[in-house]
């Protein structure tokens, strides 16, 4: 057995905790604790030092903290933390699904000069869930908040300062703010400097890639946590780009993650700037770029739509001429916020089961969107490549068998499940190491071992159709 390093997942629920001997990639212990979410009206918040809490209680719920020779943080993107000078919040954490700052988003879109020039600046179309439309609503509900801030960190930042005493980001994570600059490396000091924003530079963190060193465990720390004072911390990242960490990904392979909401994404060797929003422009933990296409509707729109059916979420017919758009909190891909759930092509013959099959499609043609956005953005995808399906979903029959008759790809489904902490816990081990490729070694470890489903072929009659009709809902939803 090699030495044994800690990767953290600091979600928006919980925390989870693995322990990975780094030689072979084997996960020796496992531990995770609850976070607590308040908020009503659109406002999603918790308490930084509930994350901090839950840390301390997932590594110990381990068994194996006081083994581990390295750890980092893989934390959820786009969060806003405000500390006074001693490091404390000075308000509650704005989670990514807070959405109280649209309207903040809204107008920070015109104060750059519009979709098209915030993409070229950032590669990114500001959203309610950016980190700069937070904190331009936090400085104009709260101005007492922002003008006593000392520093602004994401939610893996402020963990990662926790641990060892620097203020460090990364780039994948920076990517997320709005504020950072992926295609120039560098914070965006004219975004920075809008009315709206005004945001210090010097409150910012360092930005490093997510395997460089930034410190060693302080020994307030190392007692707060059960972990060995002096060891290495790695700057770590945020959770999408630890996923990809996680997964070993190689350039031009696509990733389809199916939770509550999903994501489609790939690693690629140059930046994306989509005017249009679809795309989010992210960087990677490394040297490379993430661009990532988001959805509203997945897992739980089905669920829900199979509770209405009173069926079992997999018993599914081939659908037919049913199409179901299951947008029933809107959507962002497409962007139609204020949408609700469509249906057409019912006849009296239809079954339960072809119409959850068609809410089935509908859901991942959203995702399918993404990933021809994100070709269009960048001609990265590789042909050949299989199609990589992650999260919840992903254990669902359904879900699997659709993705590779939509996709028109062979389909893998990793037996790993925590790719997140799996992907943070290389991040670390390559910070101990010294090689700084944590994907490398997370391939090495072979993480992407599981159910490989070979594709019957893509079915464009199929996906014609559901475009068909979502062009039409468009326009009327353009029409009011």
């Amino acid at each position: 057995m090699g030495a044994l390093v800690a990767g953290i997942d600091c979600s928006t629920q919980s925390t989870t905790a693995v322990i990975v001997d780094s030689d072979g990639g084997a996960i020796v212990a496992r531990g995770q604790a609850s976070h607590v979410v308040t908020g009503d009206g659109g406002a999603r918040l918790s308490d930084p030092e509930g994350w901090w809490t839950a840390l301390a209680a997932a590594l110990a719920r381990t068994g194996r903290a006081p083994e581990v020779a390295a750890i980092a943080v893989g934390g959820q993107q786009h969060g806003l933390v405000v500390l006074d000078g001693a490091g404390a919040p000075l308000a509650p954490a704005a989670l990514w699904n807070d959405t109280t700052s649209a309207q903040d988003a809204a107008a920070l879109v015109e104060d750059l000069g519009g979709r098209a020039a915030w993409a070229a600046r950032t590669g990114s179309v500001p959203l309610a869930s950016f980190t700069v439309a937070k904190w331009a609503h936090l400085r104009r509900t709260q101005p007492a908040v922002t003008a006593a801030a000392a520093a602004v960190r994401l939610p893996h930042d402020f963990l990662t300062e926790r641990l060892c005493g620097r203020a460090v980001t990364d780039r994948g994570d920076a990517s997320g703010t709005g504020w950072w600059s992926p295609a120039d490396g560098a914070y965006a000091a004219d975004v920075l400097a809008l009315e709206r924003v005004g945001l210090d530079p010097a409150l910012l963190p360092e930005v490093l890639t997510g395997a460089a060193p930034a410190g060693t465990l302080t020994p307030r720390a190392a007692q707060a946590l059960g972990l060995p004072a002096g060891i290495v911390v790695a700057a770590g990242t945020g959770d999408n780009m630890a996923a990809a960490v996680g997964l070993g990904l190689e350039p031009g392979t696509p990733v389809i993650s199916l939770g509550t909401s999903g994501t489609a994404y790939a690693v690629t060797e140059r930046p994306a700037a989509d005017a249009s929003g679809i795309l989010a422009g992210f960087a990677d933990a490394g040297e490379r770029f993430l661009p990532l296409a988001c959805t509203l509707n997945a897992t739980l729109a089905i669920d829900r739509i199979a509770a209405w059916l009173s069926i079992d979420r997999d018993a599914v017919e081939p659908a037919g001429d049913v199409v179901v758009l299951p947008y029933l909190d809107g959507e962002r891909t497409p962007d139609l916020p204020h949408a609700a759930g469509t249906m057409t092509g019912l006849r009296h013959g239809t079954s339960a089961g072809q119409i959850l099959q068609a809410a089935y499609d509908g859901a991942l043609e959203s995702l399918l969107a993404g990933l021809d956005a994100l070709e269009a953005a960048t001609g990265a995808l590789d042909p050949a490549a299989p199609l990589v399906l992650v999260g919840g979903g992903a254990r669902g029959t359904a879900w699997r068998a659709s993705a590779a008759r939509l996709s028109g790809r062979n389909v893998e489904i990793p037996e790993e499940t925590d790719s997140v902490a799996v992907g943070a816990a290389a991040l670390a081990a390559a910070a101990l190491d010294g090689t700084g490729d944590g994907a490398a070694l997370a391939r090495g470890w072979d993480t992407r071992r599981g159910t490989r489903l070979s594709t019957p072929g893509r079915d464009d009659q199929r996906l014609e159709r559901m475009r068909s009709v979502r062009a039409r809902l468009t326009e009327l939803n353009a029409a009011g």
